[in-house]
This record gives C-alpha cells, sequence and structure tokens, in this order.
C-alpha cells in the first residue's frame, strides 16, 4: 500500500494489527451469520473482510524483512478472533432451547416461566432416583440469562442446559 509506505514502521505494524483485527471479528460473526441462514449479511461481510483481507495481507507481504509486521498480522489475528467472539455475544443473535430437569418443582417452574411471557413444554420423565420434570423453553439468546434465574430462583437444585437451536416453522417465541 503507497499511501502507507511513508508512515513511522511502528504505525505501519499498527495499522496492520487493527486491519486484522476487524477482519477476523467480521469473520467470527460472519461465520455465526452463515449458521442462522442471514444471505446478505453474510456477503456483505464477506465481501469487506476479503477487501480488508487483501489490504492487510499485502502489506505485510510488500515489507516481509520487517518482523514487526509479521507479528501484528499474527497478533491482530489472535485479538481479532477474541473481540469478534466478545461482539457475538454482544449480539445475542438467535434463539436457544433452554432445558430444565427438576425432581420437586417443575410445574412451579414451568409457572414463573409462562408468566414471565415465556412458553414452557412440560414432560413427564424417570431419572435415577424417581419421576422428575423436564420443561423445555424456545427462548431468544438475550434472555437465557433471565430464565436461568427464574429457573435457579425456583428450584436451586435443577438442572439446566441451553443449545442454540434455529427455528423452522411455528411456535411462539417470545418477540
Amino acid at each position: 500500500m503507497d499511501f502507507l509506505s511513508g508512515l513511522n514502521p511502528w504505525i505501519y505494524a499498527l495499522v496492520i494489527f487493527l486491519l486484522r483485527v476487524c477482519d477476523m471479528s467480521m469473520d467470527t460473526i460472519r461465520v455465526l451469520f452463515v449458521v442462522r441462514g442471514k444471505k446478505l449479511f453474510v456477503f456483505m461481510l464477506g465481501f469487506l473482510q476479503a477487501v480488508i483481507f487483501v489490504v492487510a495481507i499485502s502489506s505485510v507481504l510488500t515489507k516481509m524483512g520487517n518482523v514487526l509486521n509479521v507479528l501484528a498480522y499474527a497478533l491482530g489475528f489472535a485479538t481479532g478472533n477474541v473481540v469478534g467472539m466478545l461482539i457475538e455475544n454482544r449480539l445475542a443473535i438467535g434463539h436457544t432451547l433452554v432445558t430444565i430437569i427438576s425432581s420437586t418443582r417443575g410445574a412451579n417452574i414451568a409457572e414463573r416461566l409462562r408468566a414471565s411471557g415465556y412458553a414452557v413444554t412440560e414432560i413427564s420423565g424417570r431419572g435415577k432416583d424417581g419421576t422428575v420434570f423436564e420443561l423445555h423453553a424456545s427462548v431468544t439468546r438475550r434472555d437465557v440469562d433471565l430464565v436461568e434465574t427464574i429457573v435457579l430462583e425456583t428450584d436451586p437444585h435443577a438442572f439446566v442446559t441451553a443449545e442454540d437451536i434455529r427455528p423452522v416453522r411455528r411456535g411462539f417465541f417470545r418477540a
């Protein structure tokens, strides 16, 4: 990149680092959108990511003699992955299936979750020590912590798991 050529070597390396952080952050988010089926976002992020990648890698390759540039590129890659994960957690896009297993308080948990606006499916089951209540609630990722709080306030011994889901059709999802 000719316009970067006259920069101080430390600033040049910093620019490479920042480009790579942006590139890898977008990569992490792009993969999330691929899984969620968001074609337009995947296209736009993929295009921007490719442009940034070409600028960053060409900046490193044109000044291979400067080890600082290579280190900045590698550090930007590693940092970008972490930054992308932080952004992805902050966005909390998508839905999660929360499964709750309670030995004694399943009906109370379901009642509290429904009072809070969540749809809950109740299933009777048999565990190691007898009858258990298995509850399923499909919630937005943003609401997982709130649902967990409600569950554990009602039954501190409840077993709670969460897995990402992709709603296909119908059903009730809290907006």
